[in-house]
């Protein structure tokens, strides 16, 4: 069937209530179900679901959308994505299409890197059982790895030679050269391709559809030389890139849709270990600091995160840094520090998870923990951080509470904090003032047309004939009057944007009037747009007077149009 079928039979066998309610415990208030937002941190009953209509609003952080804008976002995937997996689960069939040759051809590439990696991540798990990897065996026996977890990440290992891969690849008819592309070959200087990982305990690193797109590789430290690295990750790639994934988030999903919280840690040791002693909601960030796409990816699956990092400078400064992202963008964090030269492994192993259980009761609050590193600071660079901080903060619940700690725990007055905030937030958008036009005289109007619009699609064609689409003067007006001209029905919400499906959700959410006074409604547009035809007409007429050219029966005609314009009758 058509996409835009299958979006509508989708729709019609899943609700987004009983989607939600796998999420958030939704409660009902008059015609509407709320909950606290999945998608920001509150406690508030904030986020509001119209089930008539299958459409969501947070009054919090203005999250939106429909079925597919909620499971796309709370599972980090694009809308195509989303439309597959929900396609899947709903059991509609979508449509097959035929790309240009371009396209198609970009497919197919992507198509066998995937089958490349995945043929990659089979061979270097199978590579354990040989008997050259008695090493690697070892290692994993000493780091406490079960056969489970072995099984459950796909470790492996990659053999010391320079084509036991590329061979490999090659039996089964793939394209060095795409290799090289996707990061599993190098190529030397003659043009000649060699096996990018070699004598390394391998990592498959997978995305949220369970497929691998990359490897991380740890040298064994019996067999390390002076120059090795200690890891090699896979650079970036058509079919991965290092800043939007996260280790064992695809292991983790289950684990964290239960415990409704994600602990964040550093490196695939960290995560291996921390889920083979029970926490089995912990990812990695790859060995890169905590990026904006990964923070994004996160908040798809909960707003509630526990950073674990290693307690030395660089541990401290990740976590600051990390606090810092999450906490202005609307998450909670909670702070847990390994004490001396401990780390993750090393607390589990020694002390067992008693000890770490001890360190989780003791845990910071985020921003608490970052009002503890400032102290440390000098007080100019600290003063300095909290304002940047504070200038980042959209939600105003958060900002209140935040500007109140950080105030308190620095010694300032609110106020001197607050004035340096909007300071900056002025300096930062007075490029943007200076530059952009004076708003429109029509922008209330367009909002009024477009309002009427939203509501009541159907009638557009009414709207049409008063002349509404002539008063429109915005940009987004014009667009968004088009979308719905395509299809005059409700239809025409799976054509907008998210700006534009906000404004749709707020005319037609459930704070707007009830859908019940279409004539009403319609009449009062005609009325604005009858009034806006005389002033018009007026402004011609006097325009016409001012000239003072025409003749003096000319004139006297002029008077009689302004006083019918003004809604009077004159016998002069």
């Amino acid at each position: 069937m058509r996409n835009t079928d299958a979006i509508q039979a989708i729709k019609s066998r899943i609700s987004l209530a009983d989607m939600a309610r796998r999420y958030v415990e939704l409660r009902s208030v008059g015609s509407r179900l709320v909950a606290p937002c999945p998608f920001h941190q509150e406690t508030k009953p904030s986020f509001s679901i119209n089930e008539e209509q299958g459409t969501f609003y947070c009054f919090g952080c203005q999250a939106s959308g429909d079925l597919f804008d909620f499971y796309g976002r709370l599972n980090g995937l694009d809308f195509k994505e989303t439309l597959q997996a929900l396609a899947e689960e709903a059991g509609v069939q979508l449509q097959t299409y035929r790309p240009n040759p371009q396209a198609r051809q970009e497919r197919s590439q992507k198509r066998d890197m995937l089958k490349m990696h995945e043929l990659a991540a089979s061979h270097f798990h199978s590579n354990l059982n040989a008997a050259h990897a008695k090493v690697c065996r070892d290692y994993i026996e000493e780091r406490g790895i079960t056969p489970e977890l072995q099984e459950k990440f796909g470790l492996g290992w990659s053999m010391d030679s320079w084509q036991d891969l590329g061979d490999t690849l090659r039996r089964a008819g793939f394209d060095l050269n795409a290799a090289v592309e996707c990061g599993l070959q190098s190529k030397s200087a003659s043009g000649r391709t060699f096996d990018r990982f070699r004598n390394r305990l391998m990592f498959p690193i997978r995305n949220l559809s369970g497929q691998a797109v990359a490897f991380g590789g740890r040298i064994i430290p019996s067999l390390a030389k002076e120059d090795d690295a200690k890891y090699i990750n896979s650079s970036d790639s058509p079919i991965y890139k290092k800043g939007e994934h996260l280790f064992g988030l695809f292991q983790a999903r289950p684990s964290i849709a239960v415990k409704k919280s994600i602990i964040l840690t550093e490196g695939y040791m960290d995560v291996i270990t921390l889920h083979q002693y029970g926490y089995t909601q912990a990812v990695g960030v790859l060995g890169t600091a905590l990026t904006p796409e990964q923070i994004k990816r996160l908040s798809g699956f909960s707003s509630h995160l526990e950073l674990m990092f290693d307690g030395d400078g660089a541990g401290r400064k990740a976590a600051f840094r990390s606090c810092e992202m999450l906490l202005t963008r609307g998450l909670s964090c909670k702070v847990v520090l390994f004490p001396g030269d401990n780390d993750i492994d090393s607390m589990l192993r020694t002390h067992g998870p008693e000890a770490v259980e001890e360190l989780r009761a003791k845990e910071q609050d985020g921003l608490a923990f970052c009002i503890s590193v400032l102290r440390g600071m000098a007080p100019r660079d600290a003063v300095d951080w909290a304002r940047k901080f504070l200038s980042q903060v959209e939600l105003p619940e958060l900002f209140q509470r935040f500007a109140s700690e950080l105030a308190s725990g620095l010694g300032l007055s609110e106020a001197d904090l607050r004035g340096g905030v909007l300071d900056r937030r002025q300096s930062a958008s007075a490029p943007a003032r200076a530059s952009a036009p004076a708003a429109p005289k029509g922008i209330s109007r367009d909002r009024e047309i477009m309002t009427f619009a939203v509501r009541y699609p159907h009638c557009l064609p009414d709207l049409q004939a008063a002349g509404a689409d002539l008063y429109l003067s915005a940009p987004w007006a014009f667009k968004l009057w088009e979308k719905i001209a395509q299809s005059c029905s409700e239809e025409a919400f799976e054509l907008l944007e998210p700006g534009e499906r906000k404004f749709w959700i707020r005319c037609r959410g459930t704070d707007a009037p009830p859908l019940d006074n279409e004539e009403g409604e319609l009449n009062a547009i005609r009325h604005m747009l009858e009034q806006l035809q005389k002033t018009a007409h007026m402004a011609s007429v006097v325009e016409a007077l001012r000239q003072g050219t025409a003749d003096e029966e000319t004139q006297r005609e002029y008077m009689r149009a302004l006083d019918e314009a003004r809604g009077r009758h004159s016998d002069q």
